[in-house]
C-alpha cells in the first residue's frame, strides 16, 4: 500500500463535557460516551504531544478488508502507538511525532511505500 506523510502535525485533545467544540478549528470529531476527542491541526505555540499522520491511497475503500491492519500490525509490533480516524476512503494513522520516523521504518519493511 502506499501512504502518504500528511504536512504539518496535529493535536489530540479530549473534552470530557462537550458535545461539540467551541471554535471551528479541527480536523476531526468523534464523540462516545466518555467526551469528545477532537483533532486540530498543531498549533506553533501549544505545548502539547504532537502527532505525524499517514494516510493510505483511497483505492479500495470501504470495501477492501484488512487495510488497517496492514498498516497498525507492523507499527504495534515495533511498539508505536497509534491514533486512528477513518474516513470514508481510507484511514488516518496518527503517531507521536517522536516516534515518526520509526513508524516510517516499520511500514516500509512491512512493505508499504512510504511518501511525503
Amino acid at each position: 500500500m502506499r501512504l502518504h506523510i500528511v504536512p504539518g502535525q496535529f493535536m489530540v485533545e479530549h473534552l470530557p463535557h462537550a458535545t461539540f467544540p467551541e471554535d471551528d478549528e479541527w480536523v476531526a470529531l468523534i464523540r462516545a460516551p466518555e467526551g469528545l476527542t477532537v483533532i486540530r491541526d498543531a498549533s506553533p505555540f501549544a505545548e502539547t504531544e504532537r502527532w505525524v499522520g499517514f494516510y493510505g491511497d483511497p483505492d479500495g475503500g470501504l470495501a477492501t478488508p484488512g487495510v488497517l491492519a496492514g498498516v497498525v500490525g507492523p507499527l504495534a509490533e515495533s511498539g508505536v502507538p497509534v491514533f486512528v480516524v477513518s474516513t470514508y476512503h481510507s484511514d488516518l494513522v496518527l503517531v507521536p511525532e517522536h516516534r515518526s520516523e520509526a513508524a516510517a521504518g516499520a511500514l516500509r519493511d512491512a512493505g508499504h511505500r512510504v511518501e511525503n
